[in-house]
């Protein structure tokens, strides 16, 4: 229900706050400035409930972008057409996958002549894998302040179909209390003594119980609120949950942070029809997350890039049915 609240609260906020604004596909939008959400992942999973979300869609995208694909083979063998409409021959160019996984880095020199001038080799390059990076700091260095993934190339965008809308997310973590940490593995008294207290830690240590709560904050240029941002907030919630899975650590926030945030005129009277369906009649699903392979005789950690869509599991999605053929704005 807090998801589907705090969503409610936003459309209602534009309808009472927007101004009328043109854009790119000549539809005509209303829109506001400057708009923070966020949610709780401890109140369950955040999906919309005052309709129905396409989730294979959702999960198979962000595998997709986790695979370094800018390719739509991989959605059309899955049932996914999201990006079909921006695909030429099926290519899309550098986008999300390739910026994520893929960033190209040029190799840079100081001239030997004195100058010390920096110099960059065309021919000499490396790629950057931001999500490893963003893994091995949040295990490494939790405390860093530069553990963000960015799809934001300045010198690629006239190459994407589609500039990214969702251009940057940030993580967070901190540390768990003692107490909270004692929640996790089942009990619930903090200990008077601390020779106690010693011994909870050292037994919750070796149960592996997590030290750090995770949270991510994304950022987002473009906001098409009806269509586009419950699949975002889905899809970095997932994302949330499969950092935090990695890491051992627990989800906490996922705050979006929105800044032309709008809807578009032929979504209107859509919007009107999910705020008249009461936000609190179902209750939040929640997410069971498969982080293990197997080889046939043991189990052993899967890897971030390795989940597949069964490894997905949205338990108890109660929730409004969609309308059909909504107009998308291209």
């Amino acid at each position: 229900m807090q998801a589907t609240h705090e969503y409610h609260k936003l459309l209602q906020y534009i309808l009472d706050n927007g101004k009328k604004k043109t854009d790119r596909t000549g539809t005509g939008t209303t829109s506001i400035f400057d708009y923070k959400i966020k949610f709780d992942m401890s109140q369950g999973f955040p999906l919309i409930t005052t309709k129905r979300l396409h989730l294979r869609s959702i999960i198979h995208e962000l595998l997709w972008f986790l695979k370094g694909s800018t390719n739509t083979k991989y959605l059309k063998e899955n049932g996914v057409t999201i990006w079909d409409e921006w695909a030429k021959d099926g290519e899309l160019g550098p986008i999300y996958g390739k910026q994520w996984v893929s960033w190209t880095k040029k190799k840079m020199y100081l001239s030997t002549d004195g100058s010390h001038e920096k110099i960059y080799d065309e021919a000499d390059q490396t790629v950057v894998n931001q999500i490893a990076c963003a893994i091995d700091a949040l295990k490494n260095n939790p405390d860093s302040r530069r553990i963000m993934v960015s799809a934001w190339n300045v010198g690629e965008i006239d190459q994407m179909a589609l500039p990214p809308c969702h251009w940057a997310f940030e993580l967070y973590t901190e540390e768990l209390t003692h107490n909270e940490r004692c929640k996790l593995a089942g009990g619930t008294a903090e200990p008077k003594y601390e020779a106690i207290r010693e011994m909870q830690s050292k037994t919750l240590d070796e149960r592996n119980i997590p030290k750090r709560r995770l949270h991510l904050k994304w950022h987002q240029r473009s906001v098409d609120t009806f269509l586009g941002l419950p699949f975002n907030i889905a899809s970095y919630a997932l994302l949330l949950h499969m950092f935090a899975q990695q890491t051992n650590m627990v989800p906490g926030q996922l705050v979006g942070d929105l800044t032309n945030v709008h809807i578009y005129d032929n979504h209107m009277e859509y919007v009107k029809k999910q705020l008249d369906r009461p936000y609190y009649k179902y209750n939040a699903p929640t997410l069971s997350l498969n982080g293990h392979d197997t080889d046939g005789k043991e189990y052993f950690p899967k890897g971030i890039f390795h989940y597949e869509y069964d490894d997905f599991d949205i338990q108890n999605y109660e929730c409004f049915p969609n309308w059909k053929n909504v107009p998308i704005a291209i």
